[in-house]
């Protein structure tokens, strides 16, 4: 067994991102763990629905078939079940043929301090909670929001990202929620030569630019782009960063402020990635993955 993933695209996913589990949740809301367990004992061989994420979790583990089976894709499992609660979750893993194998059951506590022994790039999760002290651990987070876009399959899986507080830091945003649209145009334009510093989705980008690079131009399964409310003159900081980077995104929209959901719909995202909630609610009826990143000063002022 390898002792360190190297090149490998990490996904950590808790259980009720990658399957249903709305019934079950609800037994444990409204009777308690040990109800909810015995539940979970009784209905082990009933296979589960599909969650939110799940088609995003098949078609990236498809891509180790793409490359002749090569591991470039690892998805972990990372639950509040104990190991004995969480027999049907593997039963509904095995039923689908979803090659996932490594997995951290915590027993009634959050399992994110697993992420970092696991060496993931992303962690995906329904609890807010769970999500916010991944990305105090440094990991990419966001918590799923349930979406009412059907999941259909497409010929590439296409990644949308927000700019400011998910790919990039959020001290440009900082700027604008406590200055305005004026000094934050004239920051970003004198600024436009320095690059801004990474935000929490940095690492998770460049780990998907590597397995694009496994592909040859025209034949890649996976699409990325950048979807933010920025517009000129604050764009050329945004283009030089990335440059410096050596990140190389598909595609770039620079909205302006306009809503996000018609343009995600019309670049046909299958996930998207936004700081700020009002986007998300927006992105749930094109998107089929849509994840909230508690991460920047517009999540701060909330609490």
């Amino acid at each position: 067994m390898p002792a360190a993933f190297g090149n490998t695209l990490v996904i950590a996913i808790s259980s009720r991102a990658l399957f249903n589990l709305d019934e079950s949740h609800q037994v444990y809301e409204e009777k308690g763990l040990k109800a909810y367990s015995q539940y979970q004992i009784d209905h082990e061989d009933t296979i589960l629905e599909p969650g939110d994420a799940f088609h995003m979790v098949e078609r990236l583990l498809q891509i180790n078939d793409l490359l002749g089976g090569a591991p470039r894709v690892e998805v972990i499992l990372l639950s509040r079940n104990s190991a004995d609660t969480g027999l049907r979750v593997f039963n509904s893993i095995n039923h689908y043929g979803l090659k996932i194998t490594r997995a951290a059951f915590s027993g009634g506590e959050s399992p994110y301090r697993y992420i970092s022994p696991f060496n993931a790039h992303l962690f995906l999760s329904m609890d807010a909670e769970d999500v916010r002290g991944a990305l105090e651990y440094g990991v990419a987070a966001a918590t799923l929001i349930a979406s009412s876009k059907d999941k259909q399959r497409a010929p590439e899986l296409r990644f949308a990202f927000d700019g400011d507080a998910v790919l990039f830091s959020d001290e440009a945003e900082r700027i604008y929620k406590s200055q305005g649209l004026a000094a934050f145009a004239k920051s970003e334009t004198e600024a436009a030569k320095t690059p801004l510093s990474g935000g929490p989705f940095k690492s998770f980008l460049f780990a998907l630019q590597r397995l694009q690079a496994e592909f040859s131009e025209g034949n890649c399964p996976i699409r990325t782009a950048l979807v933010t409310a920025r517009s000129a003159p604050a764009h050329e900081r945004v283009i030089r960063t990335l440059r410096s980077w050596d990140i190389r995104i598909d595609e770039s929209l620079f909205l302006g402020g306009l809503s996000k959901g018609e343009f995600l719909k019309a670049y046909g995202a299958d996930v998207f990635f936004d700081d700020q909630q009002v986007h998300c609610e927006s992105a749930r009826e094109h998107v089929p993955t849509a994840g909230h990143v508690p991460h920047g000063v517009a999540n701060i002022e909330k609490e």
